[in-house]
């Protein structure tokens, strides 16, 4: 990054909104029309009460490599999302707690934490963050799936196609009674399965593509450039 890369008014925003979450500093300009650079951005910072450091952090946040993985889908619903960002380094123990600290309070979980030479992992149920070494550095690596989504769009495609098997037979008897309604039943059963997941899916893989955002800002935040 060089002082030549000039921030607008939104970045100015998103950098400040970064660099000082949690805390009661002054506020940056309000409007810059012409931009500012790092180097005016950590000026401006000092002045409101926001160290150098923690500007130039955020500031590589959002200038930061961050990779969102493509959704996995099942029927067209999204049943897994990641995210993947590269670091100029490796977290020292204090900054991997605090990361710990971050992914405990934004996903509600305690979690297990475990650690393999340099490979440092916290995990709750599907939900995996690693670090990790890479080819040219280090980087940190979220993924999640839906653990019964797949399940239940299996049973509701089965129920589904069960349904239909017996309309078609029904279909070719000459005297046909009461017993329409089983396939009817079983269709209801699995149109409702397949219906809930269309309608909590999505929700899902939104929140958790927000969640997965923030720790990556928050991890950019924690390691100087």
């Amino acid at each position: 990054m060089t002082d030549q890369r000039r921030y607008r008014d939104e970045e100015i925003r998103k950098i400040f909104d970064l660099a000082t979450r949690g805390d009661d500093v002054g506020s940056p300009p309000a409007t810059v029309p012409d931009g500012l650079t790092l180097a005016e951005l950590q000026d401006v910072g000092r002045e409101v009460g926001v160290s150098p450091a923690r500007v130039a952090s955020a500031a590589a946040a959002l200038d930061g490599h961050q990779e969102v993985l493509p959704r996995g889908r099942t029927l067209g619903m999204p049943t897994s999302v990641g995210r993947v960002v590269d670091l100029p380094r490796t977290l020292t123990d204090d900054e991997w707690e605090l990361l710990v600290a971050e992914l405990r309070a934004t996903f509600g979980a305690k979690g297990h934490v475990t650690s393999h030479g340099t490979l440092r992992e916290w995990s709750n149920g599907n939900l995996h963050a690693f670090v990790e070494p890479t080819e040219t550095g280090h980087r940190l690596r979220l993924t999640t799936f839906k653990g019964n989504a797949m399940e239940i769009n299996a049973i509701g495609g089965v129920l589904l196609l069960f349904a239909i098997m017996m309309f078609v037979l029904l279909l070719g008897k000459d005297d046909v009674g009461p017993e329409f309604v089983i396939p009817f039943f079983f269709a209801l059963l699995g149109g409702g399965a397949l219906a809930g997941n269309m309608l909590r899916l999505p929700r899902w893989a939104s929140e958790r593509e927000q969640q997965m955002e923030y720790i990556a800002n928050r991890v950019k935040a924690l390691i100087e450039p």
